[in-house]
């Protein structure tokens, strides 16, 4: 299965963890970098993440290094690959500009996927020769350990390649949701966006500091949220009746939550207030040390999460 191998456009953090997990299920990969000093970065990520992949599920004790290949050289990228991931920076001109150069390459029914983090597929595809190639396929950071891939479609993607794709991310062992219609942000982004929401504005009117706002939630609902969807929390939140038992008795203090939410802006002296709370609190980690310690906590909780499944996955 994929014989070809698979082809990342971009390696940043999120296509250098692409390849890290490809690598990891055998397939061969080759990535496509302009930047000609990204070779040791890139490989330098793989590295770490190996370590980690290596502690959820027996690999081999090195990385198969003869399976990737690195290239500034588009051409060379795209010949003749089962899967592309593109993962240049999320600007609608950049991606179009990329997938135009890319078209003269590519075989015609080779599947492209888009990393995109807000932007819409059928924008992206709009200046493409062949549109219904193209879909979104959008990972969580870092992709290697977070598992879920959120797929969606433009107007002129064809509706089979939705289900390819399904297909190919579950071959790597992701959590895949296909959206029923294009939307800026997706799913969960659209969830993050929300809840960041309420926290500059709880932040902006003194109701709460940074820090104390990050522990609400790490001590609180996020740790619910790694097993129990939202529905989910309110349908064990309504006793014996239920979610609907819930709606019926505590909607209306829902919607009081809600008329009373804020609508912020980023506003310098907003953003200012945001970075100097949560610098306030880092004890002068830096971010290789966060990430490090978040990624080590990841580990640790999706071992967790393979051995107590939430009751929505036991149905």
């Amino acid at each position: 299965m994929y014989k070809n191998g698979i082809t990342l456009l971009g390696g940043g953090l999120i296509g250098a963890s692409w390849a890290a997990l490809f690598l990891s299920k055998g397939a061969r990969v080759t990535v496509y970098e302009p930047r000609a000093t990204a070779e040791e970065e890139i490989t330098a990520y793989i590295k770490t993440a190996w370590a980690d992949l290596a502690k959820l599920n027996p690999l081999s004790a090195a990385v198969p290094w003869a399976q990737l290949s690195i290239t500034t050289n588009l051409k060379t990228a795209c010949q003749n690959p089962d899967w592309v991931q593109e993962n240049a920076p999320d600007r609608l001109d950049l991606k179009q500009k990329l997938l135009k150069e890319v078209e003269r390459y590519l075989p015609s029914d080779t599947p492209i996927a888009s990393s995109t983090t807000a932007l819409l597929p059928g924008a992206i595809q709009e200046k493409m020769r062949y549109p219904e190639r193209l879909l979104v396929g959008h990972p969580f950071n870092p992709p290697h350990l977070i598992p879920l891939v959120e797929v969606a479609g433009g107007a002129r993607t064809d509706p089979a390649l939705l289900q390819q794709a399904k297909q190919f991310y579950e071959h790597f062992e992701r959590e895949v949701i296909v959206l029923k219609k294009e939307a800026i942000g997706h799913v969960a982004n659209r969830l993050n966006a929300a809840l960041y929401r309420e926290v500059v504005n709880i932040v902006a009117n003194d109701i709460a500091s940074v820090e104390d706002v990050d522990r609400a939630m790490i001590h609180g609902p996020g740790l619910r949220w790694a097993f129990l969807g939202p529905n989910l929390v309110y349908h064990l939140g309504g006793g014996a009746g239920g979610y609907a038992q819930y709606l019926q008795h505590l909607g209306p203090s829902q919607e009081a939550r809600w008329r009373d939410l804020g609508t912020p802006e980023l506003s310098n002296d907003i953003k200012e207030k945001l970075v100097n709370g949560l610098e306030s609190c880092l004890n002068d980690a830096s971010p290789a040390q966060l990430r490090a310690q978040r990624d080590a906590a990841l580990v640790a909780l999706l071992h967790l999460k393979k051995q107590l499944r939430p009751p929505s996955e036991n149905a």
